[in-house]
């Protein structure tokens, strides 16, 4: 199996949790709907800080100012998707890891500019992560 195969299966495996934490937020109640609720907050920080770690491993690669700011946004969007835990709130945390999601895509649209397969898979992946956290923010809001 090459590389590229198992970074997609990899990669499209992991939405499954998203849309089993929404699915399990909207099926269940009570406990198993908190955890669910939860679950999907602390995967989506989870994938998100891992994105963000793979900008390390690129900087090592980009020349000395992309290096730089590579490290930067790394760190700042870990940051951010931390704090937006520390809110408290499900609803605003959701939101605030949802525009992380589409911060990281944009910065990494912008600094790799020869594109290929990776990119494409990125711009699908974070699409279905979004739609996901669209679909959480829908039923968060219906619940209220």
């Amino acid at each position: 199996m090459s590389v590229k195969a198992v970074t997609r299966s990899l990669g499209f495996a992991g939405l499954l949790p998203f849309y089993g934490s929404v699915a399990g937020a909207f099926w269940f109640e009570d406990y198993p709907q908190a955890l669910s609720v939860q679950g999907f907050v602390l995967y989506s920080l989870a994938i998100l800080c891992f994105l963000s770690g793979a900008l390390w491993g690129q900087a090592r690669a980009s020349e000395p100012a992309g290096q730089i700011w590579r490290l930067l946004v790394s760190n700042g969007v870990v940051v951010f998707a931390v704090a937006s835990l520390l809110t408290a709130q499900v609803f605003l945390a959701s939101v605030l890891l949802m525009l992380g999601y589409l911060a990281l895509l944009w910065y990494e649209r912008h600094v790799d500019e020869e594109g290929g397969w990776y990119a494409v898979m990125r711009l699908q992946l974070t699409t279905g992560v979004v739609l996901a956290h669209l679909l959480f923010i829908a039923l968060q809001i219906t619940r209220q």
